[in-house]
């Protein structure tokens, strides 16, 4: 089974019409197709912190929040931290790549895991390439562009 790390970037823009793109789409239809999207804990705060947002600002109702989270969130694996040096780790990665440490996060699961990253987020996927980090659905080799 292919296995993947999903970032909230790639998540929520299958919530919100208009913010699919061709890669979002195609992270989505991969796991419709058996690809496990493993993500670190900071994912859920994400997802549900922008699906309170909207409510707030009536984007949404409660009812298309709750399905949209019942339904990513049997998707996805959260895959816990082994131990508490890896928050050592993911402040070293946020200073190195001048991430947040929510998106240092990500970093550290996918280098840890050995697995490619789906994101959206440009200054994760540049962090990402410069670690060594494949991304997901690119071919291409760490450090080129694209």
């Amino acid at each position: 089974m292919k296995r993947l790390i999903l970032d909230a970037s790639v998540t929520l823009s299958w919530c919100f019409e208009g913010q699919q793109t061709r890669f979002s789409e195609s992270v989505l239809a991969a796991v419709g197709q058996g690809a496990a999207p493993i993500v670190p804990p900071i994912w859920m705060y994400e997802v549900i912190n922008v699906l309170a947002a909207a409510r707030r600002k009536k984007l949404m109702d409660q009812a298309t929040a709750a399905t949209f989270w019942n339904k990513v969130s049997k998707l996805v694996a959260v895959v816990e931290n082994p131990e508490k040096s890896a928050a050592h780790e993911i402040l070293d990665l946020a200073e190195k790549y001048r991430l947040t440490a929510y998106d240092a996060a990500y970093l550290e699961l996918a280098l840890r895991e050995g697995l490619p990253l789906a994101t959206l987020d440009k200054d994760l996927k540049r962090a990402a390439r410069a670690a060594g980090v494949r991304l997901f659905g690119c071919n291409t080799s760490p450090g080129a562009p694209g």
